[in-house]
C-alpha cells in the first residue's frame, strides 16, 4: 500500500516544475535573440557583398583607356602632346570637365583640369598640332577626333561609347618642353571608374615633326 504524499513533498515537485518552465522560457528568449542577431547580421553581409560586388564592377568595366600618345618635335624638343582616349566597353557616359589630369616628367607633377580650351573635329583642318586648342600651364584642352551623337561640347563635355578624345597638353608651359630621353607619366583621373594611364620615355633623336610616344 503506498504512502499518501505530504504536502512539503507536492510543494517541492510544483517548485520544480515551474523552476524548469522558467528555464525553458529563458531559452527560448535567448535562441530567439540569437536568432534575430544572426538574420540580422546575414542580412548586414548580404547587403554589403552586393554594394561591394556593384562598385567593384563600376571600378573595372568603366572608366576611360588610353589609345595613344603623340607629340609635336619644336627644335629638338617635345612642345605639345596629344593623349587619345576612349571610355571602356560598358562604361558610362564621362563628363570630361569632372577629370583631371596628373602628369609628371620625373622632376615636377601637374595636375591639370578643363576650362573651356575646347577644338571640335571640324575646326581641326588635318593639322591636330596647329590648329588644335592644347590648354594652358593650368588646363588641358580638348579635341574632338569622333563624335557621332554630338554628346561632347566646350560647355559640356560628354563622351560615351564609340567617342575618340585628344586630351590636348601644352608641355612647353609645363616643363619648359619635353627634352629627349624624359620620362613622362601620367594618369588621366575620371569620377568613376579606373584611369587611363600614361607612360612613355622621349626618343633619343627627335626628327619627324610628329612623334609616336605611347
Amino acid at each position: 500500500m503506498s504512502r499518501p504524499s505530504s504536502p512539503s513533498e507536492s510543494n517541492d515537485t510544483g517548485s520544480v516544475g515551474i523552476g524548469s518552465l522558467i528555464v525553458f522560457i529563458a531559452i527560448v528568449l535567448v535562441a530567439g535573440i540569437a536568432a534575430s542577431v544572426l538574420i540580422q547580421t546575414s542580412t548586414h553581409l548580404e547587403m554589403q557583398a552586393l554594394r561591394t560586388g556593384s562598385e567593384t564592377i563600376t571600378e573595372v568595366a568603366s572608366g576611360v583607356k588610353v589609345g595613344g600618345v603623340c607629340g609635336h618635335n619644336r627644335s629638338g624638343t617635345i612642345d605639345k602632346i596629344g593623349i587619345e582616349i576612349t571610355t571602356k566597353a560598358g562604361s558610362p557616359d564621362i563628363d570630361l570637365g569632372e577629370t583631371i589630369l596628373e602628369i609628371s616628367d620625373s622632376s615636377t607633377k601637374n595636375v591639370l583640369s578643363y576650362n573651356r580650351n575646347f577644338t571640335n573635329h571640324t575646326s581641326i583642318d588635318g593639322n591636330l598640332f596647329n590648329n588644335g586648342d592644347f590648354g594652358t600651364s593650368s588646363y588641358f584642352g580638348i579635341i574632338v577626333l569622333h563624335d557621332s551623337d554630338e554628346s561632347c561640347s566646350q560647355s559640356n563635355p560628354v563622351i560615351n561609347t564609340g567617342d575618340h578624345v585628344i586630351i590636348a597638353i601644352d608641355t612647353l608651359g609645363l616643363f619648359n618642353g619635353l627634352a629627349p630621353r624624359s620620362d613622362v607619366c601620367g594618369l588621366v583621373i575620371c569620377e568613376e571608374g579606373s584611369a587611363g594611364i600614361v607612360g612613355f620615355t622621349v626618343p633619343a633623336s627627335l626628327f619627324e615633326s610628329v612623334i609616336g610616344l605611347q
